[in-house]
């Protein structure tokens, strides 16, 4: 019996072609527009679609090409970047990289357009012309700003920032206060989206709240405005953490950009080690590396969140936590902006409670409760 030739291959027509990223780049400076462009196009898995020097070009261009991922400068002729920032989210969502120098203003800048809506945020070198030794790091975030999509957070009345002295009125009163505290420890890990949502639940924390440890991938120096941020609207002294501070009720240790934050025990005193050492889960802080040390060192005596971001990083580590004896949480897939990390940690069963995100502060507090009586 003949056998049936086999089916040729497919002709380049018929090969399926893959969609590459399409990145629309927002700069005044032409130095650094030109540089984008071309270092982004090396890569065959991105297309850069068009350049603006300010918003207004850059809106006939979103309408007519429509990107993928926008790269976008904060301080720019004709309208500042916090303010197109806010007109894309609240018009034609896009995931948005902001860009912005290490300067005490661009700090404070970085940290609103994370509120408003930017996927990420990324320093800029001094100089011009060395931008092009951030593009690698670039070109990954693009990437992944793009798979991931974006959606834009509920509003919510502690996502402005209250007057000064702490949280007050449906914000302050939204979470049960708790009748006592004990050495606990409640360890928070988020990414992209995750300034917004920690602010969220911090805001609704009463003052007596155990001790609270974050990672939250950002770049350095930023995190030194996100722990006044958070300190600013809330009734806990957040900030951002030294090596050697304790972890005790009221306070809120923001793991510091570049450094890693390790939970330690000593005696019955927590504390926590500030650290070098290599990226983990491409991370540094990593989220999966505090919440390691968490599960060493606090076991069943801590409860674990784990908020919207992209990757997996931290899924790990809450693993561990849960296997040590603590309560694990993550945020739903409706409240997140991007549902990765969450979704890893709650696909590799290191999840116990999934949850909305204005249903985690009164969940934290209640199973501090109920840890304590233990």
């Amino acid at each position: 019996m003949a056998l049936s030739p086999s089916a040729p291959p497919p002709s380049p027509s018929t090969r399926p072609v893959v969609r590459r990223v399409r990145v629309l780049v927002v700069d005044d400076s032409a130095v650094v527009r030109n540089v984008f462009a071309q270092e982004l196009s090396r890569d065959p898995g991105i297309e850069v679609v068009g350049t603006a020097p300010d918003p207004f070009v850059a809106r006939e261009l979103l309408l007519e090409r429509e990107p993928d991922v926008i790269t976008l400068d904060l301080e720019m002729p004709r309208m500042d970047g916090i303010t197109f920032l806010r007109k894309i989210m609240k018009y034609r969502p896009t995931p948005t990289i902001v860009v912005s120098s290490l300067t005490p203003s661009g700090g404070e800048l970085a940290m609103e357009a994370l509120a408003a809506g930017a996927v990420d945020v990324m320093c800029k070198p001094g100089a011009a012309y060395s931008v092009g030794d951030m593009t690698a790091q670039l070109v990954e975030k693009v990437k992944e700003a793009a798979a991931a999509g974006i959606r834009t957070p509920p509003p919510s009345a502690a996502a402005a920032p209250p007057a000064k002295g702490g949280a007050t009125g449906a914000a302050a009163l939204s979470a049960p206060a708790l009748s006592r505290t004990t050495n606990q420890i409640l360890a928070i890990g988020a990414s992209t989206g995750g300034t917004v949502a920690i602010e969220r639940i911090l805001a609704t924390l009463p003052p007596n709240t155990p001790g609270i440890v974050i990672t939250q991938h950002m770049p350095e120096l930023f995190t030194t405005y996100f722990a006044n941020r958070l300190k600013s609207m809330s009734r806990l002294d957040a900030r951002e953490a030294k090596d050697g501070d304790s972890v005790v009720p009221g306070v809120v240790l923001v793991a510091p950009g570049n450094k890693h934050m390790l939970l330690k025990r000593s005696g019955a005193r927590y504390l926590v080690e500030v650290k070098d050492g290599p990226r983990v889960n491409r991370h540094r802080p990593s989220v999966d590396v505090m919440f390691r040390s968490v599960a060493r060192s606090a076991g069943r005596n801590a409860i674990g969140v784990i908020l919207t971001g992209m990757g997996g990083d931290g899924a790990q580590g809450l693993l561990a936590m849960r296997e040590a004896g603590a309560r694990t949480i993550a945020q739903d897939e409706n409240t997140c902006v991007v549902f990765g990390m969450p979704k890893v940690a709650i696909d590799g069963g290191a999840v116990e409670r999934v949850l909305p995100l204005d249903q985690i502060a009164g969940e934290m507090l209640r199973l501090a409760e109920e840890t304590g009586r233990v």
